[in-house]
């Protein structure tokens, strides 16, 4: 699925997709937050929930490599890349 198409979808949609289709590359905390971040065809998306019950918050879509700083130290990459 392409950005412009994820992006059309509603956020529990999205929720979905990333479960069935995306590839969790890292997991970062900040705050009171869980984030996780998924690599998606030709974007990245990036969860937020809340860290004691995982309330979904939002998704964060973006294309940009600088936006992986954060995670850089947490990637783990697939052996099949």
């Amino acid at each position: 699925m392409k950005y412009a198409e994820f992006k059309a979808l509603n956020m529990f949609r999205q929720q979905e997709y990333l479960a069935g289709h995306g590839r969790l590359l890292a997991e970062r905390r900040e705050d009171s937050f869980r984030l996780q971040l998924f690599a998606v065809a030709d974007f990245y998306a990036e969860q937020w929930c809340e860290y004691d019950n995982e309330h979904l918050l939002f998704i964060h879509l973006f294309r940009h490599p600088a936006g992986l700083r954060d995670y850089l130290p947490a990637i783990r990459l697939p052996r099949d890349l």
